[in-house]
């Protein structure tokens, strides 16, 4: 899926690079119906609700859903980009279990890519960008108290995309997009340990902190810092389903 694939283009809107990246701030973002195809079997996979060497049988799944067989088909390849899915010719597709190795590279490459981000934002991010982060960082805060994951996560989505368009790289801001559509599942997954919310809004607010006083090192340091700690929230959650 494309960074712009991903995106609302509404017909009254300019297109182009500067549209783009205000409607990735704005959080107006498409969902698919593959997207949701994916978050589903994601979940159930990241669960265990489907075991690993378990069948994918696209029909199955299809009359499951009732939908057709394309966004099936495009949601088992996405899965497959995550590990979570082993997709061969002949053979079907079946639930796989990213391997330590593979979890680790995307991890890495995810925090990098954020702390990349994060530090442009902190020199770049424009006045009306840093309050459409204040704002999305607010509702997180009232968020972290209502114990509610998967709406978290939904918003959380929109707190890192405001900082994905205040790097004001758009090449950079896609590239970290594809990533953390592979890193997905396992970020949501994390949210359902518990007090991981209020963990994860303290670990924002070093974030924003830092973008606000123009600190470039220092967002990226405290990014970085916040995805490997995601990372070591989502090995603690794997270990306990």
């Amino acid at each position: 899926m494309s960074f712009d694939d991903m995106l609302v283009v509404p017909a009254s809107k300019p297109s182009g690079r500067k549209a783009s990246r205000a409607r990735l701030a704005s959080g107006i973002v498409k969902v698919t119906r593959a997207e949701e195809l994916r978050l589903q079997l994601a979940d159930d996979i990241v669960r265990g609700v489907l075991p690993p060497g378990a069948s994918l049988d696209e029909t199955e799944i299809a009359r499951r859903f009732e939908v057709s067989r394309t966004p099936v088909r495009e949601a088992l390849r996405q899965l497959a980009a995550s590990g979570l899915v082993d997709s061969r010719a002949h053979r079907g597709a079946f639930v796989a279990q990213p391997s330590l190795e593979r979890l680790t590279g995307m991890f890495e490459a995810m925090a990098e890519l954020e702390a990349l981000c994060a530090g442009l934002a902190a020199e770049r991010m424009l006045a009306v960008e840093r309050h459409a982060l204040e704002a999305v960082h607010e509702e997180l805060r009232v968020l972290s108290h209502a114990g509610n994951p998967e709406r978290f996560a939904e918003v959380n989505e929109r707190f890192h995309n405001a900082i994905y368009t205040g790097s004001q790289n758009d090449y950079i801001a896609e590239i970290t997009l594809a990533t953390r559509v592979r890193v997905q599942p396992f970020r949501r997954a994390q949210f359902r340990n518990l007090g991981r919310l209020a963990k994860s809004q303290a670990e924002h607010d070093r974030v924003v902190i830092a973008i606000l006083r123009g600190d470039r090192p220092g967002a990226a340091a405290a990014m970085r810092a916040h995805i490997e700690l995601v990372r070591g929230e989502y090995e603690h959650y794997a270990v306990t389903v």
